[in-house]
């Protein structure tokens, strides 16, 4: 059963926005903190943002002021709004829930300058 399916992405100028949203079965949604992770080529996964149950939020530093995450509980859905993007967020962006670890597809995110 496919547990995280990611939308959103696509290429965007620099200094423009981007949303992605993750829809997640009602079992891993209700009990896990939902996050982004980003992978760039040649480079580590890294943490972008993430959000918890009770809706704490938890942002990486190169993110903060310009990403938001949120959950909507009526969606079962975590949303990454990505504004001022620049060409250094070009990757590939994953869904994430811990600790019933599972992981969307991955979506690319590609900002040309």
């Amino acid at each position: 059963q496919v547990q995280l399916v990611e939308s959103g992405g696509g290429l965007v100028q620099a200094g423009g926005s981007l949303s992605l949203s993750c829809t997640a079965t009602e079992s891993i949604f209700r009990r896990n903190i939902m996050g982004w992770y980003r992978q760039a080529p040649g480079k580590r996964r890294e943490l972008v943002a993430d959000i918890s149950v009770a809706g704490h939020t938890n942002y990486a530093q190169f993110v903060k002021g310009r990403f938001t995450i949120r959950r909507d509980d009526t969606k079962n859905e975590v949303i990454l709004q990505m504004n001022t993007l620049k060409p250094e967020d070009t990757a590939v962006y994953y869904c994430h829930s811990n600790p019933q670890t599972a992981w969307g597809q991955g979506t690319q995110v590609t900002v040309s300058s």
